[in-house]
């Protein structure tokens, strides 16, 4: 018995033993996990940054290239320098910045590599090279910097920036260190993830003193670096670099869109700057001086700037208003009792193409009024409440009163008044027409954005539909990868016949009506409307949408030039050559080309003056009817409606149209 337990200890002893040796073979000889972390003080682990993706335009032209650069990153823990102020002249820094860059270093990791030089040029690091040998602790990763051939686009390509504390203590998947680039804004933000690619990691063996002295074990651990897929984008570069040369010396936007795509042709925002600028070692001092513009060139004006709409709104109204059975397009409304001016004829003999060419506001005060009362209710105050709300609903099809979600970053939805607005600020049935009057020629509580008013020229360019704006059209290769709501077609739900009365207003508008002479160009059939944006707090807005040709469509832009007063003037010039430019590939008429770069509307300087208006009668037998249609049959006319008794509210309308 005694023998027996002899022989089972001896087998369990010799069974732990051979376990131990299993393991300890796996250890030594299969696993290399433990052989790297034992090796820590020979073996480097450097993380290579890819190359982020680069973009072009709708031409194949680069906008935005990867320029390669050094970082040199600082280990505290390991730091030794022997001469500090010898140091300090190698990497050409001052004796406080190096201190001020240690202590940030510290803060954030004594055993983390964290940034301590950014962006070093091939011939900056090259002189340093050698001599690092002698101060441990700093490593160099190669990296690139963002470069801008056009010199344009700055607010809607954005920036990149080292990634804030905020940003890496937020991440959901470990990704970006200390020190890392990221994308803060435009499309550069928007794309982060696909611009930015992956990274890889490579072992290196070193001595002693950090010489590197070869690959670990053949590359065999390495993994390579996957560069960023490029974007390719509906901008033409071209275009853009054109029109930021027109909108010089002022403030405000150009947006230009392919109808049939809904492609972003061109986005100026200005003033604008050089977006090299904000991709240089000297970031921050770039930064705080373009901060503290008091024109704030950083304001991307296309998707965050807010305007009243003016009379470009009237596009809308009409559609609107015919669509809904209120008005039919021989409608003609009488001036009497109206409570704002007429810019137009004083008879009140226009059709509803007529008021659009001529830009007429008492004629849509009428056409507004109709619309709200344009059904069953006999209460003034509730049909009023009723048929705005079916009037918010109706212009909310065209992107108003919403983000229209473009791809970038930062777009704001503006205002589109409902009945519950006017309820919260007068009360329930304690408003009607006569408190919102001044939404008839878009003023009042309507606010858009210069890419909204882009988008109605397109939709009334396409006579009803749209595709949602979009800068991006293929990620990797043309046409590919792009998010599939921007391939969705939307229908504003207006029957297209009524868009052919409101085209025939716009397209007299520019050739005998509201837009200055000189906004015309030969062998183009250009439709637009002119606007004048209120401005409480300097002279008015200039504004003009339109579209070209009048068949099919080619490009569709909104300009918003901020203290230049009257649309037709300035707005419609910038858009006019803009326009010319696109089509024709050339801008025949060089002194309006000229006299447009010299405007300066900068505030301060004055505007030049609208001319007086033309008086122009209409035969006395004959309803206006300025362009000639073929006859569609109109719809039945809206119901008698219950007319507001009181008299007309107490916030005064004035405009300086159009």
């Amino acid at each position: 018995m005694i023998e027996n337990r002899k022989y089972i200890i001896i087998g369990v002893f010799c069974l732990i033993g051979l376990v131990y040796l299993s393991r300890l073979f796996y250890l030594q000889i299969l696993d290399d996990s433990y052989s790297l972390e034992s090796s820590s003080n020979s073996i480097k682990r450097v993380i290579e940054i890819p190359y982020r993706g680069q973009i072009y335009d709708r031409n194949g032209k680069l906008i935005v290239y990867n320029s390669p650069v050094y970082d040199l990153y600082v280990t505290p823990k390991k730091v030794s320098i022997p001469d500090t102020l010898a140091f300090c002249r190698l990497v050409g820094l001052e004796r406080t910045e190096f201190d001020s860059i240690m202590a940030h270093a510290k803060a954030y990791s004594y055993v983390k590599p964290s940034l301590f030089l950014r962006q070093l040029s091939k011939e900056d690091f090259a002189r340093i090279q050698d001599a690092l040998v002698d101060y441990r602790g700093f490593e160099h990763v190669t990296s690139s910097m963002r470069t801008y051939p056009a010199h344009t686009l700055a607010n809607t390509l954005g920036y990149v920036a080292e990634v804030s504390k905020e940003q890496l203590e937020a991440q959901e998947t470990p990704y970006y260190r200390q020190g890392d680039y990221i994308g803060r804004s435009g499309l550069e933000k928007q794309y982060e993830s696909v611009l930015r690619g992956q990274r890889g990691i490579k072992f290196v063996m070193q001595n002693v003193r950090g010489v590197v002295k070869g690959s670990w074990k053949n590359g065999a651990f390495d993994s390579l670096a996957v560069a960023g897929k490029n974007l390719h984008t509906g901008i033409d570069v071209e275009i853009q670099q054109y029109a930021d040369t027109l909108m010089q010396n002022k403030v405000g936007s150009v947006v230009a869109i392919e109808p049939s795509t809904g492609q972003v042709l061109c986005m100026v925002s200005a003033p604008t700057y050089d977006p090299n600028i904000l991709s240089s070692r000297h970031f921050s001092k770039s930064y705080a001086q373009l901060a503290k513009n008091p024109y704030k060139p950083l304001i991307n004006r296309p998707i965050m700037a807010s305007y009243r709409p003016g009379s470009t709104f009237k596009l809308i109204q009409a559609l609107v208003a015919m669509q809904d059975g209120a008005v039919t397009p021989s409608s003609i409304f009488s001036h009497a009792g109206v409570p704002m001016k007429c810019h137009c004829f004083r008879s009140g003999r226009l059709n509803i193409s007529g008021a659009v060419q001529y830009s007429c506001n008492p004629y849509f005060y009428h056409v507004f009024r109709r619309l709200l009362y344009n059904n069953s209710e006999r209460n003034t105050f509730k049909a009023s409440a009723t048929g705005l709300q079916h009037w918010h609903d109706m212009v909310s099809r065209f992107g108003i009163g919403q983000k229209l979600g473009i791809d970038l970053p930062g777009e704001l939805k503006g205002s589109l008044p409902d009945a519950s607005y006017y309820n919260r600020m007068y009360g329930e049935n304690h408003w009607k027409f006569s408190t919102v009057y001044s939404l008839s020629i878009g003023e009042g509580e309507l606010l858009i954005n210069p890419l909204k008013m882009a988008n109605v020229a397109a939709i009334i360019a396409n006579r009803g539909w749209y595709y949602t704006p979009h800068i991006v059209s293929g990620i990797g290769k043309p046409g590919e990868g792009i998010d599939p709501k921007y391939l969705e077609k939307h229908d504003v739900g207006i029957n297209p016949q009524y868009f052919e009365y409101v085209i025939e207003g716009m397209q007299g508008a520019v050739e005998n009506g509201t837009v200055t002479a000189a906004a015309k160009i030969p062998d183009i059939v250009i439709c637009g409307k002119t606007g004048t944006s209120q401005n409480r707090k300097g002279k008015d807005h200039s504004i003009f949408v339109a579209f070209a040709p009048r068949e099919n469509p080619k490009i569709a832009i909104a300009v918003f030039v901020e203290n230049a007063g009257w649309g037709g003037i300035a707005a419609a010039s910038v858009a006019s050559l803009v326009i010319e430019k696109y089509i024709k590939r050339q801008v025949v008429d060089h002194a309006l080309d000229k006299k447009v770069k010299e405007a300066n509307y900068l505030p301060g300087v004055t505007p030049p003056q609208k001319p007086a208006p033309k008086k122009i009668e209409p035969p006395k037998d004959s309803v206006a009817k300025p362009l000639m249609v073929k006859a569609i049959p109109p719809r039945p006319t809206a119901p008698a409606t219950v007319e507001a008794k009181s008299s007309i509210a107490s916030r005064p309308v004035t405009t300086s149209e159009n």
